[in-house]
């Protein structure tokens, strides 16, 4: 089989046939060249209204790179005519295969792009002997058109959290749809302030904004004020996963002063290595770890109190009823206030106050939470560690939205791998 005949079968362009082709070696490697040419009698297009219009004269021969054959580089060969637009006057004209400028064509771009979700883009670069900026073009290409073309129908719950993505406490707001159909990345914005997710409610448009259900996040007072603003109507929920979070802050922090006030005694051995015995769930420990905090459990430690108040708080998650919830919260509470657990006596104030928000989670009968949140955030910390990190805004939200926004992708006839 030829490789016309191949190319005819895989890439066919509507008035447009390929000629000669050719073979030139070279010390980086052999290329084929593929010439191109339009059907005897077809007009061009503008490339501005799409109209059909006369040719007005044509450029010099242009390079197209196309998707590698056997590891082997491929060129399209073509010299674009120019047209006499009526309405816009003299442009080049439009070409099936590559847009403006470019020196790939459409279809190696989206090539690079697919492949840039499984490896780095360097990496992408290095395998495929294209340039770096040839792959972040390709990257950048596919978010935009899929950006243009997703749709933002029967969304009914998202989740909000943010990442660190540079030093000096710069953060990205990040907006996730997590309905059980369908689990994407959304938006993202710059900082974490109440501008920043008003951006989101902005763009996300009133009426979608109205039709939201359910909203997780953590208690960052920003975003629980736009929040209350801007979803009304929806169930906000604070989830187990920061709950249990802070309490196991508390814990460390109530084991840190303990040890240290032990050791300057001369019984520092007493918390020594405890550190994940006391923040590990009981099923989690190891054989070694059962009999260390078995151990630790006889002894009368502040750190062992804390502990026992977080296990006891689990209960609060197998109510059925918010009412019910509601009287054990306050049952628990009141019980840490009694107590001289200064770390613990924090989060018992911070549950206080968000006590209404606490209860959505049973509302919301434990469907939605933050767990599928920090899943993605994990995946964007992935994605910016492949890259070692990235120095603007744009270059992290275009990897951020091509690795996590499941975005939608042309129909093509042959899709190469």
């Amino acid at each position: 089989m030829q490789l016309k005949t191949i190319l005819n079968h895989v890439q066919k362009f509507k008035s447009f046939v390929y000629g000669r082709v050719t073979w030139h070696p070279a010390d980086n490697g052999p290329r084929i060249e593929v010439e191109v040419h339009e059907r005897v009698g077809s007009r061009p297009i503008c490339a501005h209204c799409g109209r059909r219009s006369a040719g007005y004269d044509r450029q010099p021969v242009r390079r197209f790179e196309f998707v590698p054959m056997w590891g082997i580089r491929v060129f399209f060969l073509y010299a674009p005519r120019r047209v006499d637009c009526r309405c816009c006057g003299v442009h080049v004209e439009r070409m099936p295969w590559a847009l403006g400028k470019q020196q790939l064509t459409t279809t190696y771009a989206w090539y690079l792009a697919r492949w840039a979700r499984r490896l780095s883009w360097t990496e992408t670069a290095r395998a495929f002997q294209t340039s770096w900026h040839h792959v972040f073009a390709s990257v950048e290409m596919a978010v935009r058109w899929g950006r243009e073309h997703q749709s933002l129908e029967g969304v009914t719950a998202i989740g909000i959290d943010e990442i660190a993505w540079r030093k000096g406490h710069k953060y990205l707001t990040l907006v996730y749809q997590i309905d059980a159909g369908c689990k994407r990345l959304l938006w993202i914005g710059k900082d974490r302030k109440v501008e920043t997710l008003e951006g989101f409610f902005t763009w996300y448009g009133v009426e979608r904004s109205k039709q939201l259900r359910y909203v997780c996040s953590d208690m960052w007072k920003p975003y629980l004020k736009v929040i209350a603003a801007k979803a009304s109507t929806a169930i906000h929920v604070l989830d187990r996963f920061h709950i249990v979070a802070h309490l196991n802050k508390a814990i460390d922090e109530t084991r840190a002063a303990e040890h240290r006030a032990l050791k300057a005694e001369g019984h520092g051995d007493v918390l020594k290595n405890a550190r994940w015995g006391y923040l590990k769930r009981p099923e989690n420990l190891t054989g070694k770890q059962v009999y260390r905090m078995a151990d630790l459990l006889r002894m009368n430690l502040k750190t062992t109190k804390s502990w026992l108040a977080r296990e006891h708080f689990e209960r609060f998650w197998e109510y059925k009823s918010p009412h019910y919830a509601g009287l054990f919260l306050d049952s628990w509470c009141t019980m840490v206030m009694r107590s001289r657990l200064e770390p613990m006596k924090r989060v018992a104030k911070m549950l206080r106050k968000h006590r209404a928000l606490l209860l959505n989670w049973h509302r919301a009968k434990g469907m939605f939470s933050s767990g599928v949140v920090e899943g993605f955030n994990t995946k964007a910390k992935l994605t910016s560690r492949m890259a070692y990190g990235f120095r603007t805004f744009h270059g992290a939200s275009t990897a951020l939205y091509h690795s996590l926004g499941n975005l939608p992708e042309p129909k093509v006839a042959h899709r190469f791998f």
